[in-house]
């Protein structure tokens, strides 16, 4: 299996959010939509052995965390719109719980939480967590009997608290570039594929 964590720094965690502005008043909310769709996403069907979770911490609200899991996802489209609608619906919804995962459909879970509460999910599930950073070695295939999680940020670059709470983790990367979210979860599936 391979888990991707993305944070989305300024999108919303409930409230509206207008599909035709997904860059601008969705907080970004295109590019945590790019990313599931370069996670879960092959040419003809869907990547049964990935998640990916989007960590919606703009206002307002508590911060809320929204898992697809392309092993039981059922409906979901390739494109930024359709992905948005998906996001749209589940933050209507109450946050959950810190924490407690709450079904919104097949293969789409939401929870409150952040990155530390995903973090310590996946040390549980004995989740190997990496860094995306342009600043470290060359990410190279491991050993296939691993889960392997990967963090990455939107359009912004992890925050003080984010990056302390990331101290300890391996690093890698994927070039000497930075590059967008959703080219380096596509790099990440090329490598390890």
């Amino acid at each position: 299996m391979r888990h991707f964590a993305i944070i989305g720094h300024r999108a919303p965690s409930s409230g509206p959010i207008n599909l035709n502005d997904l860059s601008g008043s969705g907080g970004r909310m295109d590019v945590l939509a790019r990313a599931t769709s370069s996670a879960l996403f092959l040419s003809h069907s869907i990547r049964e052995d990935t998640t990916i979770t989007l960590h919606l911490m703009g206002g307002p609200g508590v911060p809320r965390r929204i898992r697809f899991n392309g092993a039981t996802v059922k409906g979901l489209h390739v494109d930024e719109r359709a992905i948005g609608g998906r996001i749209r619906s589940v933050i209507s919804d109450p946050v959950p719980a810190r924490g407690q995962w709450v079904n919104h459909g097949p293969g789409i879970e939401h929870s409150g939480g952040d990155l530390e509460t995903t973090l310590s999910e996946w040390q549980e599930a004995d989740i190997k967590s990496h860094v995306l950073s342009k600043e470290a070695h060359r990410l190279v295939k491991e050993d296939d009997s691993c889960e392997l999680g990967f963090i990455l940020s939107d359009d912004r670059p992890f925050n003080p608290d984010e990056e302390k709470i990331m101290a300890k983790l391996p690093r890698c990367s994927l070039g000497d570039q930075w590059l967008q979210g959703h080219i380096a979860i596509a790099i990440v599936h090329h490598i390890l594929d």
